[in-house]
């Protein structure tokens, strides 16, 4: 990719922040120009430079989940951020920021406070009331996941998002908290075919990312269900690390049929 020959103008860094969900009007702190937004929790600092961008965050692990857009920045980082990337040019950082707004909206804890907000005042008294909570909760971490795998099958790449299913980890009623359940590091969203054979565990995923297809299934099912003798999943975090052994272990099919 080809790095910018010369610094961007401070009007074509605040149209990247305003088009990426950045909506605070910015902020010019010395060198720096602060980005914020009514809608996500992250802070963003941007600051041009001969030969690219730096960008930086105010929360380390949305940083690190942006790490394909460029490599750590050296040197000092404005007041409030933790971490920082430099991007080579402005298309890059459409993306960066893009992406960076999404993964803050997830992480860490951002989906469970939605759920508290939404359901502490709905009454749990009855089956039917709770299933309605329940509900709420499944929606919320549906609509965390697209935002965290960008709206693509964490195996396939499918963007049809009217068919993507938000596959818990960790199932719903295995979690012993709604913080497990609304954690968005229990979850992949995988294309309808996917989301059975991974709920039923005739597929699981090692911590490479790695998927790997459980010896029930026939050459021939394999083929019908059109697996390629090779999927992974691209963009594991640690956290994923926490619930996948517990699907390998307590779910995946590991023994041929009998």
């Amino acid at each position: 990719m080809t790095l910018v020959a010369s610094k961007p103008s401070t009007v074509l860094l605040q149209k990247a922040g305003e088009d990426t969900g950045f909506d605070v009007p910015p902020v010019a702190t010395g060198d720096w120009l602060h980005l914020r937004s009514t809608q996500a929790p992250l802070g963003v600092w941007l600051r041009p430079e001969f030969g690219g961008i730096t960008v930086a965050m105010s929360m380390g692990n949305v940083a690190a989940g942006v790490a394909e857009y460029g490599p750590n920045a050296s040197g000092p980082l404005p007041v409030g951020a933790v971490a920082a990337r430099v991007v080579p040019d402005l298309q890059t950082l459409h993306r960066c920021l893009g992406r960076a707004y999404r993964l803050s909206r997830t992480l860490p804890n951002a989906m469970l406070d939605a759920y508290a907000q939404a359901t502490k005042t709905l009454p749990m008294a009855t089956e039917a009331e709770r299933l309605v909570v329940t509900r709420v909760g499944q929606d919320i971490f549906r609509k965390g996941l697209l935002e965290y795998w960008d709206r693509r099958c964490a195996m396939t790449g499918l963007a049809q998002v009217e068919l993507l299913r938000a596959s818990h980890i960790k199932p719903w009623a295995a979690c012993t908290t709604d913080a497990e359940r609304l954690d968005v590091f229990n979850g992949l969203l995988l294309a309808p075919h996917l989301d059975a054979l991974f709920d039923l565990g005739f597929i699981t995923v090692l911590d490479s990312g790695v998927v790997e297809v459980s010896a029930a299934l026939t050459p021939a099912d394999r083929v019908l269900l059109g697996l390629p003798k090779e999927l992974r999943v691209d963009g594991l975090a640690d956290g994923h690390r926490k619930y996948l052994p517990w699907h390998r272990e307590k779910v995946f099919k590991s023994g041929a049929a009998g």
